[in-house]
């Protein structure tokens, strides 16, 4: 028996979780499986991800395989905690960041202002050049005036370029000679080039792009180079990843290089595992929600299939548009609604719940290290829902006089008692989640009742029942570990790189051998890249979709493509998928002609992994697993005497009826009265709304 050991750890701004498998590799099966949760140490992380290790009293240098997952890209854009970057682009066109796009979310708001462009304007300089959109040389880089742009850039205390020229996504040779140029020039200056990134079009968010990520580059590369110093010390000998926004990890060299590719690093691992998750339970449609700390998270498995989208916005609300970003990321809504959000009352007297966090310092009430204002955390914990005595966090026993008082304090303000504006808080809490599992679903044409709703982080399995029971979802699955389950779906992923080219070409009979010549140019250059960094690029494997549109449209929808040379037949049927999904999306379809807008390809690399171990069932079913039996308020559903189980004692098989708690580590799973829930043969829990 040949044993290996593979870890993820996934930062997040509460909580840094840990998973760590052992298993057989000459048959996969699982050996031992080690999970932990820790304060996370901003801005340090490295020594949370070690304090993690240390609590399963496992050392790095027996780990083959560490996989991590860390907010510290979306941190440092959010705070503003970037360096200060200069723009290199084509002369005339220094204000793309300036004039951004038209559209806004506050459209008859008059006084509307822009949000300001990360590269103020006297940071933004031209050179000499012009690239026409179908790739030919209109005007030849004038290579004489790089010089004196970062002298200007140097005198300004520049630490890091940014490289957009105009069309560069049709032909990137401008922005190769420029950015080798500033290398060889100015060896220890960060620089990136978008083609390095995305060769997509739009020129703005093609620039915005990649501006925000060498904003980053250096934090990130500080960053993972202290991270791979840490566990160096600590005498780690195995590969070293990181997961990426689009599903999959990549390596440290390849992370450092372009870090915005990171911007949604953990939340990505826990939609990997969803789908994973589905595949091994025959459950195809999916919706992922994920509640943490900070923030709730959710996104739609169709068909086994994650959602990659191109275009990603940060700090977009009602007031700003925000920021966009072409990369690929998984699907993801993410709102501002976790256990640490903080409850509080507008200039109306309203309550409101969140975006603020308490985070991990002072955190909640409950942890009584100095929070004063209540959250979704201490809500649940008044209603007797958590345990005081197991609640994370609270480093051993909860505040509960502190969190009964600040319930008080916030009732007074509203004209309640404690115990209403506690299930207030609780209600206004799952709406705002209501609300964005429906933008995953509903406002993209899809009906919650024919999915079922796979809940984890830390707060999923405490709302899972409550949100699925308002959308008339039938089924909640909360998996085993559920409380760390984005850093087993980071396991569960591969090596993945994604190409996104744009090329715009109507769809007649000259369309078939451009398509194929670009897809065999991508496929070649896809295996090349990992054959140099020493992968087989024989193992790679490959998947291709094409955006489409009707002519004269703005907007595209991807479409899987057909292994193989595509012929005209195939292309009819691409053509088909292309109308059925266009009228799925917007309610109908057109008589129109159809053209390619670009290509999205992807390659991974299968990384060794193992199955998921089972669970025996235990004499006495679930009866025997019962601890205690408590008062608990479920809101809506009022008081009940609900019976308390050991999450973790409960066996393969296992049957109980709400109401009811189970209290397993770092997870509290509330079924409400009525609802039945199982347990699978894998320590998952299915609950019948």
């Amino acid at each position: 028996m040949t044993k290996r050991i593979i870890a993820a750890t996934d930062v997040g701004g509460t909580f840094t979780d840990i998973v760590q498998y052992e298993f057989d590799s000459s048959t996969g099966v699982a050996l031992a499986t080690r999970t932990g949760k820790v304060n996370s140490t901003p801005p340090a992380f490295e020594v949370g991800v070690l304090r993690a290790v240390e609590e399963i009293g496992q050392s790095v240098r027996d780990v083959d395989l560490f996989a991590h997952g860390t907010t510290v890209v979306i941190n440092a854009l959010t705070e503003r905690k970037g360096v200060r970057t200069g723009l290199i682009t084509t002369r005339g066109f220094r204000d793309i960041l300036e004039i951004a796009r038209g559209d806004r979310p506050d459209f008859f708001n008059l006084r509307y202002v822009k949000p300001p462009p990360f590269v103020p304007r006297y940071l933004r300089q031209e050179i000499t050049e012009r690239m026409e959109s179908d790739g030919q040389v209109r005007v030849p880089l004038v290579i004489d005036e790089v010089q004196p742009l970062l002298d200007y850039f140097k005198a300004e205390g520049v630490q890091a370029v940014a490289i957009c020229l105009l069309h560069a996504y049709a032909n990137p040779a401008h922005e190769q000679l420029l950015l080798e140029e500033i290398r060889r020039r100015c060896p220890g200056l960060a620089a990136v080039a978008s083609h390095q990134i995305s060769r997509q079009w739009r020129e703005y968010e093609r620039t915005n792009t990649t501006v925000l990520s060498a904003y980053v580059q250096p934090i990130a590369q500080k960053y993972l180079g202290t991270l791979e110093r840490h566990i160096g010390a600590a005498q780690f000998h195995g590969k070293l990843y990181v997961m990426q926004s689009n599903g999959g990890f990549d390596t440290l060299a390849a992370s450092a290089a372009t870090p915005i590719k990171m911007v949604e690093s953990g939340p990505a691992g826990g939609v990997v595992g969803a789908a994973v998750l589905g595949d091994l339970l025959g459950i195809r449609n999916i919706i992922a929600l994920d509640i943490g700390g900070t923030t709730a998270k959710c996104s739609l498995i169709d068909n086994g299939r994650i959602n990659i989208v191109s275009k990603y916005m940060i700090e977009r609300s009602p007031t700003s548009a925000g920021y966009p970003i072409t990369v690929p990321v998984v699907d993801i809504v993410e709102i501002g609604n976790g256990g640490g959000s903080i409850a509080w009352l507008d200039p109306e007297g309203r309550l409101r719940v969140g975006p603020q966090s308490a985070g991990a310092e002072p955190g909640p009430v409950a942890y009584g290290r100095g929070g004063e204002s209540p959250t979704t955390t201490d809500a649940n914990l008044f209603t007797r829902r958590i345990n005081p005595e197991i609640l994370i966090g609270a480093g051993g026993s909860a505040d509960v006089a502190g969190v009964q008082a600040a319930f008080a304090q916030l009732g007074d303000a509203m004209g309640l008692s404690a115990s209403e504006a506690a299930r207030g808080v609780l209600r206004i809490a799952n709406h705002n989640m209501i609300n964005a599992l429906k933008l995953v679903s509903v406002n993209r044409g899809y009906d919650p009742r024919n999915f079922t709703l796979v809940a984890f982080g830390g707060g999923g399995a405490m709302h899972a029942t409550s949100l699925a029971r308002e959308l008339a979802i039938p089924r909640v699955v909360i998996p085993a570990n559920s409380a760390v389950f984005s850093a087993w779906g980071m396991l569960m992923a591969n090596l993945r790189r994604d190409y996104l080219l744009t090329r715009v070409i109507r769809l007649d009979e000259r369309a078939v051998k451009t398509m194929n010549d670009d897809l065999q140019e991508m496929e070649t250059a896809a295996r090349s890249a990992f054959a140099a960094e020493g992968f087989d690029g024989r193992q790679v494997v490959t998947q291709r979709w094409g955006l489409f549109r009707y002519e004269g449209q703005e907007h595209s929808v991807e479409v899987v493509l057909p292994p193989g040379t595509i012929d005209q037949s195939a292309l009819e049927q691409v053509m088909q998928q292309f109308h059925a999904a266009y009228e799925r999306e917007y309610t109908y379809r057109l008589d129109s002609r159809v053209e390619l807008v670009g290509y999205h390809f992807t390659a991974s690399y299968p990384i060794e992994q193992p199955k998921p171990m089972r669970r025996a069932a235990r004499a006495g079913g679930a009866e025997a697993c019962r601890k205690a039996s408590r008062l608990v308020d479920f809101a809506e559903d009022g008081l009940h005497e609900a019976y308390i189980y050991d999450r973790e004692l409960l066996g393969a098989g296992a049957s109980l009826l709400g109401p009811a708690v189970l209290e397993g580590p770092g997870e509290t799973v509330v079924i409400l009265p009525g609802q039945q829930a199982e347990v699978d043969e894998f320590g998952n829990i299915h609950i019948l709304i």
